[in-house]
Protein backbone atom coordinates (compact mmCIF):
# COMPACT_ATOMS: atom_id res chain seq x y z
CA UNK A 1 0.00 0.00 0.00
CA UNK A 2 1.31 3.71 -0.77
CA UNK A 3 0.59 6.25 2.00
CA UNK A 4 -1.87 7.73 0.09
CA UNK A 5 -3.88 4.30 0.02
CA UNK A 6 -3.26 3.65 3.55
CA UNK A 7 -5.03 7.54 4.16
CA UNK A 8 -8.11 6.34 2.09
CA UNK A 9 -8.35 2.94 3.94
CA UNK A 10 -8.07 4.01 7.37
CA UNK A 11 -10.71 7.18 6.60
CA UNK A 12 -12.98 4.64 5.08
CA UNK A 13 -13.63 3.36 8.21
CA UNK A 14 -16.29 4.70 10.86
CA UNK A 15 -16.00 7.54 12.00
CA UNK A 16 -12.70 8.14 11.16
CA UNK A 17 -10.91 11.56 11.07
CA UNK A 18 -8.03 12.75 10.07
CA UNK A 19 -5.33 15.38 11.48
CA UNK A 20 -1.97 16.59 11.10
CA UNK A 21 -0.30 17.66 14.34
CA UNK A 22 3.05 19.07 12.28
CA UNK A 23 4.59 18.38 8.96
CA UNK A 24 5.03 15.10 7.24
CA UNK A 25 2.65 13.53 9.73
CA UNK A 26 -1.27 12.42 9.58
CA UNK A 27 -3.44 11.46 12.52
CA UNK A 28 -5.88 8.95 12.24
CA UNK A 29 -8.70 8.59 14.99
CA UNK A 30 -11.61 7.21 15.94
CA UNK A 31 -13.88 9.14 18.93
CA UNK A 32 -10.45 11.76 19.54
CA UNK A 33 -8.18 8.37 20.23
CA UNK A 34 -5.17 7.68 17.57
CA UNK A 35 -5.51 4.89 15.74
CA UNK A 36 -2.64 5.23 12.88
CA UNK A 37 0.02 7.10 12.94
CA UNK A 38 1.30 8.19 8.70
CA UNK A 39 4.77 9.23 8.74
CA UNK A 40 6.41 11.03 5.64
CA UNK A 41 9.61 9.89 4.45
CA UNK A 42 12.40 11.85 5.81
CA UNK A 43 16.10 12.41 5.84
CA UNK A 44 16.22 9.53 8.78
CA UNK A 45 13.23 7.73 7.97
CA UNK A 46 10.72 6.00 5.63
CA UNK A 47 7.11 6.47 4.68
CA UNK A 48 5.37 4.20 7.23
CA UNK A 49 2.45 3.65 9.23
CA UNK A 50 2.03 2.74 13.37
CA UNK A 51 -0.86 1.00 13.99
CA UNK A 52 -1.95 -0.12 17.38
CA UNK A 53 -2.14 -4.15 18.40
CA UNK A 54 -1.95 -6.59 21.52
CA UNK A 55 1.46 -7.63 22.52
CA UNK A 56 1.63 -11.14 21.14
CA UNK A 57 0.11 -9.72 17.72
CA UNK A 58 2.92 -7.27 17.36
CA UNK A 59 5.36 -9.45 18.02
CA UNK A 60 3.91 -12.29 15.70
CA UNK A 61 4.01 -9.43 12.71
CA UNK A 62 7.71 -8.21 13.44
CA UNK A 63 8.87 -11.89 13.17
CA UNK A 64 6.53 -12.24 10.25
CA UNK A 65 7.49 -9.30 8.20
CA UNK A 66 11.03 -7.74 8.50
CA UNK A 67 9.71 -4.13 7.67
CA UNK A 68 7.32 -4.42 11.12
CA UNK A 69 9.06 -3.06 14.34
CA UNK A 70 8.89 -1.83 17.49
CA UNK A 71 7.13 1.78 17.45
CA UNK A 72 9.16 4.67 17.87
CA UNK A 73 6.48 6.62 18.90
CA UNK A 74 4.43 4.27 21.16
CA UNK A 75 4.51 2.49 24.20
CA UNK A 76 5.91 -1.05 22.46
CA UNK A 77 4.23 -3.30 23.58
CA UNK A 78 0.95 -2.54 21.49
CA UNK A 79 2.45 -0.24 18.64
CA UNK A 80 4.31 -1.54 15.48
CA UNK A 81 5.49 0.72 13.02
CA UNK A 82 5.36 -0.84 9.34
CA UNK A 83 7.91 0.67 6.36
CA UNK A 84 6.09 1.12 3.73
CA UNK A 85 8.24 -0.73 1.23
CA UNK A 86 5.46 -3.16 -0.61
CA UNK A 87 6.99 -5.91 1.55
CA UNK A 88 3.76 -6.42 3.90
CA UNK A 89 1.06 -7.37 1.43
CA UNK A 90 -1.77 -4.94 0.71
CA UNK A 91 -4.69 -6.97 2.32
CA UNK A 92 -2.41 -7.76 5.34
CA UNK A 93 -1.80 -4.02 5.81
CA UNK A 94 -5.06 -3.27 5.68
CA UNK A 95 -6.44 -6.05 8.28
CA UNK A 96 -3.53 -4.46 10.29
CA UNK A 97 -5.70 -0.91 9.78
CA UNK A 98 -8.86 -2.37 10.64
CA UNK A 99 -7.25 -4.16 13.30
CA UNK A 100 -6.17 -1.49 14.94
CA UNK A 101 -9.07 0.72 14.34
CA UNK A 102 -10.89 -2.04 16.48
CA UNK A 103 -8.33 -1.99 19.46
CA UNK A 104 -9.08 1.25 20.13
CA UNK A 105 -12.54 0.80 19.54
CA UNK A 106 -12.54 -1.75 22.04
CA UNK A 107 -11.48 0.29 24.70
CA UNK A 108 -14.54 3.15 24.73
CA UNK A 109 -17.55 3.45 26.58
CA UNK A 110 -19.86 0.57 25.60
CA UNK A 111 -22.44 2.66 23.85
CA UNK A 112 -20.14 4.25 21.71
CA UNK A 113 -18.55 0.78 21.25
CA UNK A 114 -21.73 -1.40 19.94
CA UNK A 115 -22.22 1.42 18.10
CA UNK A 116 -19.06 1.61 16.18
CA UNK A 117 -18.69 -1.93 15.98
CA UNK A 118 -22.14 -2.17 13.91
CA UNK A 119 -21.14 0.46 11.37
CA UNK A 120 -18.10 -1.50 11.21
CA UNK A 121 -20.31 -4.52 10.06
CA UNK A 122 -22.76 -2.75 7.91
CA UNK A 123 -19.87 -1.37 5.98
CA UNK A 124 -20.25 -1.72 2.21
Amino acid sequence: MTPAEVAEFAMGLPEATEGEPGPGMTLFKVSGKIFAILTEAGDSRPEQVTLKSDPESALHLREQYPSVRPSFYARLRHWNTVVLDGTVPSDELADMIEYSWERVVAGLPRATRERLQRLLQNRP
